[in-house]
């Protein structure tokens, strides 16, 4: 991996550099090798939060998400079943208890909440524009109908991290500090610029997530696991335009690329011995609408929150919501629910009751499952499980009690420095000071929105003014 400094460019993002990069290694590619394949995995930081678009992007979408997130729940169910995504009949799930209806919100919270999701949609389109350029590139080099293209849009259900009210600056969740509607409604001009590290308020994730129920972290949930997949391969598809709705997993799409290319599944690489692919190739699909699926049992578990599939059936428990610092329970005393997916596609009718049987037939599947995964022992910290020390992860600076940085060392991340939080620590700077004086930065673990930073200010060559300063996470 190669880090990539950002240009002190106002214009610059992302986005638009990684489709950039992308684009020039492909032209490369195919001027180079043209009779040889090639493999790209494109993952964007769209649509993760912070949320950062153009504001022309943000102002397409001005009074389009006015009517709430009841509404587009509606809407968009109604939409899905039309388009034959989603069965017809399907029913949709009730929200969490915790979101608040939007008839019932004050006229601040709505005129704050609209506005991140239309922060939230301009950053979507931006990002399918941008996804848009890199298959036009692929096109002009004339391999575009012999190249299969997986678009899996997301990589779990949309995010409720941002709370009831949303987020001015995401480092605050990751603080415990709930940030209020009158927080952001000071940012309301700036919320998707680069002044901002915004997030939607997780109602928004809930109608996102249509017609389940749940969001992201909620893995014994649809809603925190199911996503849309576009398989593109005219030479290799002959279906055009249809809907393939057998079960499977994102650990399915390794065995169907290596499939598809003709591959064996490699044993070893560069001479260290892998584990066995854990999925299922796909590829039986394409040419097979009505096909049994192959992947017919698989676990889900995050931060506690967990289930598993097994021939239609689903069993989980929802052990923390996203907005939630501490379990409902502890593991043994988890509530769990079941259902039945072939009938419900949205997870509406819980028959965990009705059926104690099925569940628990279930539930030993799961701990089957999680025995032969490594998913065992259980661990539901969350912002914890960052500190290498409390969860027992291997540490580059796991003892050291000092380190010297020197000129260029930048870009290091978090856990290449020594910790030095809740702790007393001391920097020692050696500077050679000009004889007209000088000001700036000698070293910063920070950013625009947390952090601190050893600076000199004002400084001349005998008579030092060095700060050290800490800013809040607010």
């Amino acid at each position: 991996m190669t880090q990539v400094e950002p240009p002190k460019d106002p214009n610059y993002h992302f986005m638009t550099d990684m489709t950039n990069q992308a684009i020039k290694w492909v032209q490369s590619e195919k001027s180079l090798t043209p009779d040889k394949p090639f493999f790209i995995y494109f993952a964007p930081g769209a649509t993760h939060a912070p949320h950062h678009v153009p504001k022309e992007w943000i102002a397409k979408y001005k009074g389009k998400f006015d009517q709430g997130w009841d509404s587009l729940r509606d809407e968009t169910l109604a939409r899905q079943i039309k388009l034959g995504v989603v069965p017809a009949g399907t029913k949709l799930a009730r929200k969490p208890e915790a979101i608040k209806d939007w008839s019932a919100l004050t006229p601040d919270e709505k005129k704050v909440f609209s506005r991140q999701m239309e922060v939230f949609a301009g950053f979507g389109e931006y990002a399918d524009t941008e996804a848009g350029r890199l298959v036009e590139a692929i096109k002009a080099t004339g391999q575009l109908d012999n190249t299969l293209i997986f678009y899996i849009v997301g990589d779990n259900g949309a995010s409720a991290e941002g709370g009831m009210s949303g987020l001015f600056n995401e480092m605050t969740y990751f603080n415990g500090v709930q940030e209020t509607v009158q927080d952001i409604l000071k940012h309301y001009d700036e919320l998707g610029s680069p002044t901002t590290y915004p997030h939607y308020a997780a109602g928004w994730a809930v109608a996102g997530d249509t017609p389940f129920q749940w969001t992201k972290q909620v893995a014994s949930s649809y809603g925190g696991t199911r996503n849309p997949m576009i398989v593109h391969w005219p030479k290799g598809i002959a279906a055009k335009g249809e809907i393939r709705s057998q079960w499977h997993h994102v650990v399915d799409i390794a065995p169907t690329i290596l499939e598809a290319a003709g591959l064996p599944e490699p044993k070893s690489v560069n001479g260290t011995i892998q584990t066995p692919i854990e999925g299922v190739s796909l590829a039986y699909t394409f040419a097979d609408t009505k096909a049994a699926s192959r992947h017919t049992t698989q676990y889900f578990e995050i931060f506690g929150n967990r289930a598993v599939y097994s021939d239609g059936w689903l069993a989980g428990t929802v052990h923390r919501a996203p907005w939630e610092y501490k379990p409902r329970a502890t593991f043994e005393n988890d509530k769990w629910e079941l259902y039945d997916t072939r009938s419900d596609f949205s997870l509406a009718n819980d028959l965990a009751a009705a059926n104690p049987d099925k569940l628990k037939q279930l539930q030993d599947v799961f701990l089957t499952e999680a025995v032969k995964y490594q998913v065992l022992p259980l661990d539901d910290r969350t912002l914890e499980r960052l500190n290498p020390a409390l969860v027992g992860r291997p540490d580059l600076m796991a003892g050291r009690t000092s380190l010297t940085v020197h000129e260029g060392m930048t870009g290091m991340s978090e856990n290449v420095f020594i910790n030095i939080k809740n702790r007393s620590h001391t920097i020692t700077a050696e500077v050679d000071i000009p004889k007209q004086g000088a000001d700036g930065v000698i070293l910063a673990q920070a950013g625009r929105f947390g952090g601190w930073s050893l600076y000199i200010k004002d400084g001349k060559q005998r008579t030092l003014t060095i700060g050290l300063v800490c800013s809040a996470t607010r």
